[in-house]
């Protein structure tokens, strides 16, 4: 069986790696074009690109978009049975979607239907969720809307954060994807329509998303700082200067005082007032134009007043 390919960021290469592991013959990859990265804006190759070198997958494509125009030689060249999708990026357009005979398999990172869209880890950790996970399906022509294949959770810890979810999200992925491909081939799968009852868009992170309301409970605050990390970051503003802040905890005791205000400064850490008099103590930073360091380490270098408000 003959299997397209077609993701983008890291999380897709481990899928990718896994189906090459499983002795699927991936012929090809399809990803999106260089894009400006660093400093000096140097053209750098999507993830999975460099991946499918690795592997010495040859025939590597970065189409513009999906277009007739742009696309269908490649698909017809290609001829493949089963066109495998983890992050492309992309709406696979309808011709796609039905050209090969065992489908196109997605592999998505929540329990849908629910936080179907661009950012779901993100925001299962920022709305406080005890699970998420990874499901495969069939794909369709909307977002994210297709039948679903298998699913596979897992509980969400205090220490999770964006990072360490996509970590252990992109493993299972993988793995779900191993199983679906082979109960697929099997014909041991079962098709399992979305509905709409539990839904729940998870829309992309923007800027303004960022900034702290120091408003919201100590929890909530402390979710979207979880969700946030390590890209792109909650920020706030301390005595004029952009801080993000990485790392923090709701602390079990209620302070009365303005929102944003520094009640107490620690050898390791601060305290912050919250909404309702909650208090989020705050272990990691990143000070304006620095790099990211623990409270601790900040503090040998400078001082943190108490009384300071955060806006």
């Amino acid at each position: 069986m003959r299997i397209m390919f077609m993701g983008t960021p890291e999380f897709a290469c481990v899928s990718l790696k896994k189906l090459k592991e499983a002795g699927y013959d991936v012929t090809c990859v399809v990803t999106t074009e260089d894009k400006p990265r660093g400093r000096g804006h140097k053209l750098t190759p999507p993830d999975v690109s460099l991946c499918a070198q690795e592997l010495g997958i040859k025939n590597i494509y970065q189409p513009q978009n999906l277009k007739k125009e742009n696309f269908e030689d490649i698909l017809l060249k290609e001829s493949p049975d089963m066109i495998a999708v983890v992050a492309y990026g992309k709406l696979l357009p309808e011709y796609v979607i039905n050209y090969p005979k065992y489908g196109c398999i997605n592999v998505h990172g929540s329990l849908l239907p629910k936080y179907r869209g661009a950012a779901p880890m993100q925001w299962a950790l920022i709305d406080g969720e005890e699970y998420t996970g990874v499901t495969t399906m069939y794909m369709d022509t909307g977002l994210d809307t297709g039948d679903m294949l298998l699913k596979s959770s897992i509980k969400l810890s205090d220490d999770d954060n964006f990072g360490t979810v996509h970590d252990k999200l992109a493993i299972l992925g993988a793995q779900l994807l191993v199983e679906t491909v082979e109960k697929i081939l099997s014909g041991d799968i079962t098709r399992i329509p979305q509905g709409e009852t539990t839904t729940h868009y998870a829309h992309m992170i923007t800027k303004e998303m960022t900034v702290i309301n120091w408003s919201e409970s100590a929890g909530s605050i402390n979710n979207l700082i979880r969700g946030l990390t390590p890209f792109p970051k909650a920020s706030t503003t301390m005595n004029g200067k952009n801080v993000k802040i990485l790392k923090a905890y709701p602390a079990d005791i209620i302070k009365q005082g303005e929102c944003g205000l520094v009640a107490d400064v620690n050898s390791d850490s601060f305290d912050v007032i919250c909404g309702d008099g909650s208090v989020l103590r705050i272990l990691e930073i990143q000070p304006e134009a620095k790099k990211a360091m623990s409270v601790s380490d900040y503090l040998k270098g400078n001082t943190i007043e108490k009384n300071t408000v955060l806006k």
